[in-house]
């Protein structure tokens, strides 16, 4: 969902069709573990990491700008007490979230990547707990207890870590940086009243000028974009060129994504919302299955079942 959509509290309206809602996030769902696949093959091309992130942050500012100037104007007005955390959100919520999801992709297994950014859900309960003493149910301990037990299945601990350990860091720093996306797009939404396009298109404008800082934007190797690529796996035969692939993660992986999710939060609350998009990771495990071959063993195939219900219940126990 680093695919991240923005998490809002919204009252219950007369016109909310949740049926409409619900089907909005499954396709939303389907959509970015769709994109994940793509990321792989762009990144399995020689792009790295960072550099994908920054097409992705750049390409969402650029869009989501034109959505804000088409739709609603009067958002961009920002006030000089927010622009700090602006700043933040853009860098912490979302340069982060990427960077670490595409460096974690590139090195794991698609949905077992998914399955640990996860947590984010968790993370949350958590904080809401303890540093903005929220009631949370104690489901919250059960979680707790269910998502390192499956974690552990997961990634196999009795191998000393079968999995590739920067890989697994990059996922666990990808649910760290998804909580904070979470609560600080929360906190902007609800109780500061701004709308989640113009929010986006911030996050995304600071995310891009931070990659830009770090790598300058004439460094980027701009003559391969006409390369045409295979598309690994069980469709290795077959493929496509490097522009389309990335302009899919920004248009489709990002922008229709959003735009699905966000409308959506219009007709179900952001609480069942994170549930239904729990088939993100299911989707990515079934769709890297069957397009790059990616498989694995009864041990993690119960850990990640073990997993899904310990973020079900974070889901519920805020």
């Amino acid at each position: 969902m680093v695919d991240a959509p923005v998490a809002t509290r919204v009252p219950s309206r007369p016109d909310a069709r949740p049926a409409l809602g619900y089907a909005m996030v499954l396709v939303a769902a389907t959509l970015f573990a769709v994109n994940g696949a793509v990321s792989k093959v762009v990144l399995g091309s020689g792009i790295s990491s960072l550099e994908l992130t920054q097409v992705r942050s750049t390409g969402a500012c650029l869009g989501f700008l034109g959505a804000v100037l088409l739709i609603r104007p009067g958002a961009l007005r920002v006030t000089r007490r927010e622009v700090l955390f602006l700043v933040v959100f853009g860098i912490t919520g979302l340069a982060f979230v990427q960077w670490f999801y595409f460096l974690a992709i590139h090195r794991l297994p698609l949905g077992i990547a998914l399955l640990i950014q996860y947590l984010a859900p968790l993370l949350v309960a958590l904080f809401a707990r303890y540093a903005l003493h929220e009631r949370v149910r104690r489901r919250i301990w059960l979680a707790l207890g269910l998502a390192l037990t499956g974690l552990a299945l997961v990634v196999e601990v009795w191998q000393g870590l079968a999995l590739d350990g920067v890989g697994v860091l990059a996922s666990l720093g990808a649910a760290c940086a998804y909580a904070t996306y979470i609560l600080m797009a929360e906190h902007e939404t609800a109780r500061r009243g701004r709308d989640p396009i113009s929010l986006s298109f911030y996050g995304f404008l600071f995310a891009a000028l931070f990659w830009a800082t770090v790598q300058p934007l004439w460094q980027f190797p701009y003559e391969r974009l006409d390369d045409s690529v295979s598309l690994l796996g069980n469709l290795e035969d077959y493929t496509a060129p490097l522009w389309l692939l990335m302009l899919f993660v920004v248009v489709v992986g990002t922008m229709v994504t959003f735009a699905l999710v966000n409308t959506a939060l219009k007709h179900v609350s952001a609480t069942r919302v994170g549930i239904a998009a729990m088939l993100e990771p299911v989707a990515a495990s079934l769709i890297a299955w069957a397009w790059l071959g990616e498989t694995f063993g009864p041990a993690q195939l119960v850990g990640g079942a073990i997993v899904l219900v310990a973020i079900l219940l974070a889901q519920t126990a805020r």
